[in-house]
């Protein structure tokens, strides 16, 4: 389409034809280009709200453990998110200012980072499981101008200092506004347009596995229009019901429980719970009719532990996020239910990236391939050539790809570090097959030689959760006297095992019949594995550890 094509025009035929390729891998690759938007541009606006008004389809369903159910059309939506937004104008909302959203899965949530939108206004989201501490961190570093919250997370916010707007949701709270005032506004209209393609919409705390959290900022136009990939990935089509698994306030509540569901015309579900029990789970699956599934591979393990049972009879695509996914998980959904969990690729600076796609062969480990409108470069650390093995980059010779983040805010040697070579890195490490499917390696951080042996400790720990004692597993280099290190696992255990040397011999058997002698575990430390507050491992921690040399009870070694 030529570039005085409407934006929503443009991004309504790129839809349709990832849509209309959905299990065409070759077709969608070969025809599928990134619209060209440019110019203004607002995506709750020209997107939303087009598909929205007076649409009487579900766009939204709240579910709760506890026996709620809240629905929601997308008329209604675009409604609320108008009042909204006319109630957060008159209270000082303005163009470029950034709000803090620090909510959970309530249709709040929605309403808000909709209304902000429509503003002009930046997103930036945070988890409800964030202290003061961190929050005062964020709130500086992020330049925050206002914070919507609920109420009983108000006393978080009592001694952090500056001025921001206060704006809490439930109980009165002194010194706070009243989000449930927006309800009395009667004068409210549908909002026009006001941002560039390019201006800012979403401003990203990452999770922090290996440093401080960075800052990460996305366009109107990088993540609304570049969760296509997603979409596609996921394999969603209108009318669909997509379930995701995920916390609010990180990115993968916004890929899949935001934009790449509202991009197909899907019906978003989100399910609250305050313990996961698999079981319920199973059945809320075949209750509320889910197509698609995306889980973690946490879930995924406890829903293998419980009685999977018959699959539930609209589920169509499963996919795992967050981190890789272990063959073992996807070997037992498919023999059980007939369908393969698909793994992909991303991170919080871009959308989807590499995917194993619908109706596209899988193959043991991959993640797939690069998705459609994607490029990917290989890029060996050491000699900077392109190749079948090294890190996972995106080449910028061609220009800034449309799913990449503007940047890491105020951070210009981290930039530099990170695309000042004409790649963006994304410090994860993968090997290349001769059908151009990738497999993850580990985070460059991560991967280490023992006795001159590059170890992978992804490949590593699929082959320790495997053994039934073991419910998570992060191996590490210990140091050694002889190989200069060895492969250590720091491992989470199952209910019922003890922590002593038989739990500990009996892994290392596994191990040794499992691994090369190269990869084999040497030591082995019972414990709870230290996590960002998103849920991953913080592998960093775990390394310091090793080489600060911290005493241990609870380390076992190699017997043989």
């Amino acid at each position: 389409m030529s570039e005085s094509t409407p934006p929503t025009v443009a991004l309504r035929a790129a839809r349709d034809l990832l849509v209309e390729h959905r299990e065409d891998f070759e077709s969608a690759v070969a025809q599928f280009d990134w619209p060209s938007i440019s110019g203004p541009f607002n995506w709750a606006v020209d997107w939303f709200d087009r598909i929205a008004r007076g649409n009487r389809r579900l766009a939204l369903r709240i579910v709760g453990d506890d026996g709620t159910d809240e629905r929601y059309t997308f008329a209604e939506l675009a409604d609320r998110s108008d009042r909204l937004a006319t109630w957060l104008s008159g209270n000082g909302v303005r163009r470029g200012d950034r709000v803090m959203l620090m909510l959970g899965n309530q249709v709040e949530l929605w309403e808000s980072m909709l209304a902000v939108m429509k503003l002009g206004a930046v997103i930036l989201p945070a988890t409800t499981a964030l202290g003061p501490k961190d929050l005062a961190d964020r709130l500086a570093r992020g330049n925050v101008a206002h914070v919507i919250t609920n109420s009983t997370e108000t006393a978080k916010f009592a001694d952090i200092a500056g001025e921001f707007g206060r704006i809490a949701i439930g109980a009165p709270v002194a010194g706070w506004l009243s989000y449930r005032d927006a309800e009395n506004v009667t004068d409210h209209r549908p909002l026009r347009t006001c941002t560039q393609a390019d201006d800012p919409l979403l401003v990203y705390f990452t999770s922090g596995t290996t440093s401080k959290p960075k800052l990460v900022q996305h366009t109107q136009r990088s993540y609304p229009v570049g969760h296509l990939t997603t979409m596609y990935f996921i394999g969603l089509r209108p009318g669909d019901v997509h379930l995701n698994i995920s916390s609010p306030g990180w990115a993968k509540h916004a890929w899949s429980s935001f934009f790449a569901p509202w991009l197909a015309e899907a019906t978003i579900v989100a399910y609250n719970y305050t313990r996961f029990d698999a079981a319920r789970f199973l059945r809320l699956l075949d209750h509320l009719d889910v197509t698609t599934l995306c889980a973690p591979p946490t879930v995924w393990r406890m829903l293998i532990q419980a009685n999977l049972g018959d699959k539930p009879a609209k589920l169509r695509e499963a996919m795992g996020a967050g981190e890789p996914l272990n063959p073992e998980v996807i070997t037992q959904v498919a023999e059980r239910w007939g369908i393969t969990i698909r793994d992909g690729f991303g991170q919080t600076e871009t959308t989807a990236l590499i995917g194993n796609t619908p109706g596209a062969p899988v193959k043991p480990g991959s993640m797939g391939r690069p998705l459609p409108g994607v490029r990917v470069a290989l890029v060996d650390p050491v000699t900077g050539q392109e190749g079948d093995d090294g890190e996972i980059c995106l080449p910028l010779s061609d220009g800034r790809p449309v799913n990449l983040m503007t940047g890491y805010l105020g951070a210009d040697e981290l930039n530099e570090k990170v695309s000042g070579d004409g790649y963006y890195h994304t410090g994860d490490i993968a090997t290349r097959d001769a059908d151009g499917y990738i497999t993850y390696v580990g985070r460059t951080d991560d991967v280490f030689k023992a006795s001159d042996y590059k170890i992978s400790p992804f490949e590593l720990e699929s082959v320790l959760i495997e053994h039934p004692a073991v419910v998570e597993a992060a191996v590490v280099p210990a140091p050694d006297p002889v190989r200069l290190a060895v492969p250590k696992a720091y491992i989470t255990l199952t209910e019922g095992w003890a922590a002593d040397r038989a739990t500990a011999d009996s892994i290392f058997a596994h191990a040794r019949q499992n691994l090369a002698p190269y990869q084999r575990i040497r030591r082995i430390e019972f414990m709870e594995l230290p996590k960002t507050i998103s849920g991953k491992i913080r592998r960093v921690e775990l390394r310091e550890r090793e080489r600060t040399g911290v005493p241990s009870d609870a380390e076992w070694r190699e017997s043989s």
